[in-house]
């Protein structure tokens, strides 16, 4: 790991860093952490505070879930299908700093009910578009049934991913938070997307 990456994971006291594709398929992709530097930019952002609560798809050891819940003093669950990953992160849920709050649930994405607090949501690729389809249908769900803003943050998204969020009725493209100048190279696609379901009143 890089210094970065070994600074914040020694600061949280946790171990997240890695990549595992033991049991990725076709629909579920491998665990690979979101770059620190990344997750500091998205803190920065002021976009995610200690009044949210951020719902991880396929939180893998929990990096976003520690990171986010630190720095950003946001609440977060990370949701995991893989059993064997799953129990690193509560491997890492018994070590971490005190300032981490952060909880995990093992559990199929497009099966999960979004809790009714959750306002912000965050993906790295974790699985296939067909999957995306429907957990944006849970997301939804939940939105028309307490109304709130949300907000689904989208790091290093495919085209199939913006092909699909582009079509949403419900979701409006916010902003996009670059990250290329964080690593070498020109990849278009280092950047975080944000799309919002905007809070309406429907009264």
């Amino acid at each position: 790991m890089t210094d970065i990456e070994n600074r914040w994971d020694e600061i949280l006291n946790i171990k997240t860093g890695g990549r595992d594709d033991t049991n990725a398929d076709d629909y579920h992709y491998p665990y690979e952490p979101t770059p620190y530097s990344v997750l500091e930019r998205l803190a920065d952002s002021g976009l995610i505070g200690k009044n949210d609560v951020v719902l991880d798809y396929g939180c893998g050891k929990g990096r976003v879930d520690f990171f986010l819940s630190h720095k950003a003093e946001a609440k977060a669950i990370g949701i995991e299908y893989d059993e064997q990953i799953y129990r690193g992160a509560i491997e890492n849920q018994q070590s971490a700093v005190k300032t981490a709050d952060a909880e995990f649930v093992l559990t199929r994405a497009e099966e999960y009910q979004v809790p009714a607090g959750v306002n912000r949501c965050y993906f790295f690729n974790p699985f296939s578009v067909e999957i995306l389809h429907k957990v944006i249908a849970r997301i939804t769900e939940s939105y028309y049934e307490n109304p709130r803003e949300i907000c689904l943050f989208f790091y290093y998204p495919s085209d199939e991913y913006i092909s699909y969020l582009m079509t949403v009725n419900e979701l409006e493209f916010y902003d996009e938070i670059e990250c290329g100048d964080l690593f070498e190279g020109e990849d278009p696609r280092e950047r975080i997307m944000i799309f919002t379901l905007p809070e309406y009143n429907w009264e």
